[in-house]
């Protein structure tokens, strides 16, 4: 190997290598200041405004679920009656319902004639010419009906300090009166209240005109319904307990506790801040709140006074959570109106059965019943008794027109299956054709009825289940009739011996 080929590569000049020059450091002109003695925080830390404001977990209670479910026929009963008494003389024909299937919030194709017959106790079919048919009430839910509307147009006066109290409570002393229309079945105010009420009195109410609409005003302001229900409440409490302390002698020290209702069940923390919550000083629905802060504690403490107050207002001591934030503008609501609600368990319940979700004011209720009941609550446990009325009632049980035994029995069917889940629109369609016993046996395709609802099937027969009233089973044995095994016709026979018909 020739020997030039091992020496080094021959070094070039220096003026051949520029150096390159170095990028330059951005951050060289920043200033360098020592770490702090402590990590800094990524968000600051908020300050606790309300004590109430951690979570706390909702708990499912069926007590208060079992009200809504049992009131779903009912709820679906009412909507049908509504439309029907906006008719001339109460009657409606199938034709005209079907246009207000959307409104019943029915979207499956079944028959209407299937629906109205489910419910016997409530509606009547009856047959005016070969192709129509027309529906009205039966005689005892037009009496009830008619009884409702008499007790309320009687209540009238009660009904005028309820809107005050509602006014009152507003920061601007005037709500909407299309924000009012959402609680006046549940504060139960007549059905046309503005027609009524609210020109009568023109000593307490005007109604003006707003951008959004007319709006009712409170022009009289009284200081003696400034008085909210839980200061009565307590001033009742303190009577009573002032009573015992001069009854009872050397009674031992009593400490201070929150008393929870009976049901519910809470972390030590979460009763902690109830406690703390429930220490604050009361502010009242009626008092000023305009000065006071968004988020802090004492707009919490307010907010909860005048969910408290309206639901102390209302007939069943409940209503939707909707309903409420109707009111946020006018009673300067949080957005999280929901959040806070069940952020106080002992006060209120929310139930997310039905399709929005409701709210109860607990101390109301005991075991899915009120404690104090009024006349209209009276008159709808009796409307939910002539729901229940079976279509196929059992043997032995009272006519649906007898006045005694058949709605004390259809109370206690009522009661029995609250307990249970059911579905408001379960099982509408098994029911007997009497569209086709109409036509002379012809199938539903050879004619279109005015409701719209065909394509069931004609040969299912009807299901008795919904309607809790399958006959119990019987053993039939085959039997000769001397009792002996010779080679003759068997007999059917109950077990007790006694022969059965044949048919």
């Amino acid at each position: 190997m020739d020997a030039k080929l091992l020496l080094p590569f021959p070094s070039l000049p220096a003026a051949l290598h520029p150096a390159v020059p170095k990028s330059l450091f951005l951050g060289a002109s920043l200033p360098l200041r020592p770490p702090p003695p402590f990590p800094l925080r990524l968000r600051p830390r908020r300050a606790a405004a309300a004590v109430a404001q951690a979570a706390v977990k909702r708990r499912k209670e069926v007590p208060f679920d079992n009200v809504i479910q049992r009131d779903k026929k009912l709820k679906l009963v009412l909507k049908l009656r509504n439309i029907l008494v906006a008719q001339p003389d109460r009657v409606m024909s199938l034709r005209d319902l079907g246009r207000f299937r959307r409104d019943l919030g029915l979207t499956r194709k079944r028959r209407l004639i299937a629906l109205l017959k489910r419910f016997p106790g409530v509606f009547d079919i009856v047959e005016e010419g070969v192709y129509s048919l027309r529906f009205r009430l039966t005689p005892r839910a037009e009496r009830l009906y008619l009884d409702e509307l008499r007790l309320k147009n009687e209540s009238e006066g009660l009904a005028v300090a309820k809107l005050r109290k509602l006014l009152m409570m507003s920061q601007e002393k005037r709500i909407l009166i299309e924000k009012i229309a959402h609680l006046k079945h549940d504060l139960g105010l007549p059905p046309e209240f503005r027609d009524t009420i609210c020109l009568r009195y023109p000593q307490y109410f005007r109604i003006v005109r707003m951008d959004r609409g007319p709006a009712l005003e409170l022009t009289h302001w009284d200081p003696e319904l400034a008085v909210s229900a839980a200061e009565l409440a307590e001033e009742e409490n303190r009577v009573r307990e002032a009573e015992e302390r001069n009854l009872i002698i050397d009674r031992p020290l009593k400490f201070n506790r929150v008393r929870l209702p009976k049901g519910l069940k809470l972390t030590r923390g979460e009763a902690r801040r109830i406690a703390q919550f429930k220490e604050m000083p009361y502010i009242s629905p009626y008092a000023d709140f305009s000065h006071l802060r968004s988020g802090s504690a004492e707009k919490e403490k307010h907010a909860c006074g005048v969910v408290h107050e309206i639901l102390s207002l209302t007939v069943e001591k409940r209503t939707l959570v909707d309903h409420l934030t109707h009111f946020r503008e006018e009673l300067r609501f949080s957005q999280s109106l929901r959040g806070m609600i069940i952020h106080h368990p002992d006060m209120f319940y929310v139930s997310f059965k039905g399709d929005r979700d409701s709210v109860f004011l607990r101390e109301a209720y005991k075991d899915s019943q009120l404690v104090e009941k009024n006349e209209l609550v009276l008159l709808k446990e009796k409307m939910r008794a002539l729901v229940a009325v079976p279509r196929f009632p059992r043997r032995g049980t009272a006519r649906i027109g007898e006045e005694g035994e058949g709605i004390n029995r259809s109370l206690q069917l009522s009661d029995e299956g609250s307990d249970e889940e059911c579905d408001e629109d379960e099982g509408l369609s098994d029911m007997e054709d009497l569209i086709s016993e109409l036509s002379g046996g012809k199938s539903d395709a050879d004619y279109q009825w005015g409701d719209g609802w065909f394509g069931e099937n004609d040969d299912a027969p009807p299901d008795f289940g919904d309607d809790d009233s399958s006959p119990q089973e019987v053993k039939v044995a085959m039997k000769n009739a001397d009792g002996s095994a010779n080679g003759r016709a068997p007999v059917p026979v109950f077990p007790d011996g006694r022969p059965r018909e044949r048919w």
